[in-house]
């Protein structure tokens, strides 16, 4: 594991005091986080900015209650006053003493780091910055505008509970933005490049943000031209890489188990059940190495894993945190994950997509005589007791005889997840993980990726404004 910031034992006897009045389980979560961040706008750095935050959160459960309290506070002192005041919380008990042995879980790396972004210097930073408003600009006076930011993360945590736990992990991020205006007889129209990973700064090894922001630029020209989005039901083909938030949205929330314990999702009791096409096997993964989702550990300590959520159309199993597996009898799956120290934890994905299939990409076009092509998906909403969504379409093409022709105009994809699931009919061999991403449950957010490979939904509504 990390080495431990606080150490082990004050760490036990914080969670010995935690349930000296007699509750069953107690665990302490120590964070130590430190973010950087720099944005320019039209060719101007606006923003250089840096923070660090410290912080441990303790739960205390007695049985159907938990007591939570957090502190900036690390000392043994300020530990045990929250200690003292999520015991209370949870109330009540039979007192008496407990000790609590802690054992050093081994190291779970899964995204070992080669060049740790706090160690290069801010003018280089600002340098990319400028070289992506050059790019995007590039002599063409129809873009108007230009952003762009950098930004970068290093989490260590720490969990100890008393169950004996004690596993720690790093997690660096990091990510760039490039944003391109342009102005036309049309209007202004926006487009957007973003990547980033739970790894150091040999992200720009991989990845060129000249050519990053010669995209945004390019999507934004031919933006427009596009005309009026058709409206009705259609088929939908969506490219790799750029529709894997539909199943994080559509039917990955309805696959946590909280969700599924309180009746509030579509797929409450329907393991071993054939919910999607048989063409579809939907996976949770927090070991994809370098991956915005990826983790060593969850926010409870429990190893990451690989999770088939659904295989071959069956759902097989759901996403779970600790407390909800143990309720339940089922194994934990490293999915109990919060926004920070201040947070409780609870079920939420990581790297969420879908398997490859058989299929040639350009036969899937060339086998949709009318349709619609979505190249960027947007945000969108769900209901998880319903799974109706909505999906803003970011970049879009018609489909005419097999061939992609005209840009659209941004619009919307409706439709039910379960039912899209269904109606998958043609998958594409060319897997992609999408752009980085920030998952919002409750009020947190955590980092989160998605990925498919290139597929047909033989039906999905499209709200465009075409006549």
């Amino acid at each position: 594991m990390a080495d431990p910031f606080i150490d082990p034992d004050v760490v036990s006897r914080v969670l010995a005091g935690a349930v000296g009045t007699g509750a069953e389980f107690a665990e302490v979560y120590a964070e130590d986080r430190r973010v950087t961040g720099l944005s320019l706008d039209d060719g101007k750095v606006e923003q250089v900015s840096s923070g660090r935050d410290r912080g441990a959160g303790i739960r205390v459960v007695n049985g159907e209650t938990t007591g939570f309290a957090y502190t900036a506070d690390l000392s043994e002192a300020g530990l045990l006053a929250a200690a003292r005041a999520a015991a209370s919380a949870a109330a009540g008990g039979q007192g008496g003493v407990r000790n609590v042995g802690l054992v050093q879980s081994p190291a779970h790396i899964v995204s070992p780091i080669s060049v740790y972004p706090d160690t290069i210097a801010k003018a280089t930073k600002v340098e990319m910055l400028l070289r992506a408003n050059d790019a995007a600009r590039s002599g063409n006076p129809a873009i108007v505008q230009v952003s762009a930011g950098i930004g970068d993360s290093r989490r260590r945590i720490m969990v100890a509970n008393t169950d004996g736990l004690l596993a720690g992990d790093e997690q660096v991020r990091v990510n760039f933005r490039v944003s391109a205006v342009a102005s036309g007889d049309t209007g202004m129209q926006t487009g957007v490049r973003s990547i980033g990973g739970t790894i150091g700064f040999e992200l720009f090894d991989q990845h060129d943000v000249s050519d990053l922001a010669r995209g945004a630029a390019e999507q934004a020209l031919t933006k427009l031209r596009a005309r009026p989005a058709p409206s009705g039901s259609m088929p939908v083909v969506i490219k790799c890489g750029t529709g894997g938030v539909l199943f994080h949205e559509a039917c990955g929330h309805g696959l946590e188990a909280d969700l599924v314990s309180k009746g509030a999702s579509v797929y409450a009791g329907r393991r071993g059940e054939l919910v999607a096409s048989p063409l579809i096997t939907l996976v949770d993964d927090g070991t994809m190495s370098g991956e915005w989702g990826a983790i060593g550990i969850d926010d409870e300590g429990h190893p990451s894993q690989r999770n088939v959520l659904i295989e071959n159309g069956v759902l097989t199993e759901y996403m779970w945190d600790f407390l909800r597996a143990r309720k339940e009898g089922r194994p934990q799956s490293g999915n109990g994950r919060r926004q920070s120290y201040m947070h409780l934890p609870m079920v939420r994905m990581t790297n969420t997509f879908v398997l490859n299939g058989t299929e040639e990409p350009d036969e899937i076009i060339r086998a949709t005589d009318q349709g619609v092509y979505v190249a960027q998906l947007g945000g969108g909403s769900v209901d998880t007791a319903s799974g109706d969504f909505v999906f803003g379409m970011v970049e879009a093409y018609l489909i005419e005889n097999g061939q992609i022709t005209e840009p659209l105009r941004e619009g919307n994809l409706i439709g039910n997840g379960p039912q899209v699931l269904q109606d998958i009919d043609l998958l594409g061999n060319d897997f992609a993980m999408g752009s980085p991403g920030t998952c919002g449950k409750d009020g947190q957010g955590v980092p989160v990726g998605d990925g498919q490979p290139t597929l047909r939904v033989r039906a999905l509504t499209v709200g465009g404004t075409a006549a």
